[in-house]
């Protein structure tokens, strides 16, 4: 069962295995739905990127690690993907039970429906077409723990809050002026559009969040392949993404060298 509701209230979706990668509480991976496979994460200069098919639908595979309940802020090109607001920590989310996960597969339109994450064109994108454009490739979530009567454990150290999905990214980076250099040489090629419609229920629960601080914020930036080939994210002379190595690639045995 899945549910939903805003600010201190959040969404509880209906969960399934996966494998995923990313921080201490979550892991966060995201889903061509038109191919079927995840996609591959690539690190570069302190970012990871994935390489997204302009036309293709996606989820973003949410994976609760710890051994409690969990809420997520998930923001898309700097959008809220519940309440479709400018995103910042403190709003509306997803509620993961321990060790469960879930798949978002697009913009919460009801608490019926959503409206399906696919790659597009930057102007085609939600955000631009919204008036929003300055954070788009960049997939974020902020974790909640939940408040607890008993009192909970030691404190651990906290990464800094992000207000915004801009300084997230900006913060992330290891090497602040190469990357910023290496953006204007590969501008951002695709965004998120607001896509067909589909049937996603959700209810609602509660959730106190133990803090107004997250856990911790996971992201991943995207763009098209070329785009990522051009700052060195993916390496030139790697093969293409969408082929899968062959266990038996060649055909009749040749014949030896000759010998001069």
């Amino acid at each position: 069962m899945s549910r939903l509701a805003p600010l201190s209230c959040a969404c509880l979706l209906a969960l399934a295995p996966c494998l995923a990668r990313a921080g201490d509480w979550l892991d966060l991976s995201i889903v061509d739905r038109d191919s079927g496979s995840t996609l591959p994460e690539y690190r570069h200069r302190g970012d990871t990127w994935v390489p997204g098919v302009p036309g293709h639908r996606y989820s973003v595979r949410l994976t609760n690690t710890s051994g409690e309940r969990l809420l997520v802020v998930l923001s898309v090109d700097g959008v809220n993907a519940i309440s479709g607001q400018t995103a910042v920590t403190g709003q509306s989310g997803y509620v993961l039970e321990p060790g469960q996960s879930a798949e978002i597969d697009g913009w919460r339109k009801s608490m019926q429906r959503v409206a399906q994450f696919v790659f597009t064109d930057v102007d085609d994108s939600y955000a631009a077409r919204t008036g929003r454009p300055d954070d788009i490739g960049v997939i974020g979530a902020a974790v909640f723990r939940e408040r607890r009567v008993q009192p909970l454990p030691p404190p651990i150290a906290l990464p800094h809050p992000y207000e915004n999905a801009a300084k997230a990214r900006s913060e992330a980076m290891a090497d602040a002026a190469a990357p910023m250099a290496e953006a204007r040489s590969a501008p951002q090629r695709i965004g998120t559009g607001h896509g067909e419609s589909q049937w996603s229920p959700v209810d609602s629960t509660t959730f106190r969040r133990a803090s107004s601080r997250p856990a911790e914020v996971v992201s991943v930036r995207y763009n098209d392949v070329a785009s990522l080939r051009r700052i060195g994210a993916i390496p030139r002379w790697r093969a293409p993404i969408n082929r899968r190595p062959q266990p038996f690639p060649g055909g009749f045995v040749p014949d030896p060298p000759r010998e001069d």
